[in-house]
């Protein structure tokens, strides 16, 4: 692996961490709860899903697994967008 790939593998482990430790922040309502667990799986997914890019067998099959990274990714901006508006955290 490269030092990029490791790198990323870093960086989105530190973002799950990090939304994680947000999540346990939002208050126990029942907006607070739905949105929670939806960002809690879109941001997980995204480094778990990466690394399963960088066992990828073939060019193509690593760019259709990095799709599903990018989705995830803006999911979890969804969240957090939701978050910041509604003035939940």
């Amino acid at each position: 692996m490269s030092a990029q790939s490791e790198q990323l593998k870093d960086r989105t482990m530190s973002f799950a961490v990090a939304i994680l430790g947000l999540i346990d922040k939002l208050p126990q309502t029942t907006s607070g709860n739905v949105i929670g667990r939806q960002l809690a799986r879109s941001a997980t997914s995204v480094g778990a899903n990466y690394r399963g890019c960088c066992n990828a067998r073939s060019r193509q099959e690593f760019v259709a697994k990095l799709g599903i990274v990018v989705e995830e990714s803006e999911e979890s901006i969804y969240w957090l967008d939701v978050i910041i508006n509604a003035r939940i955290a």
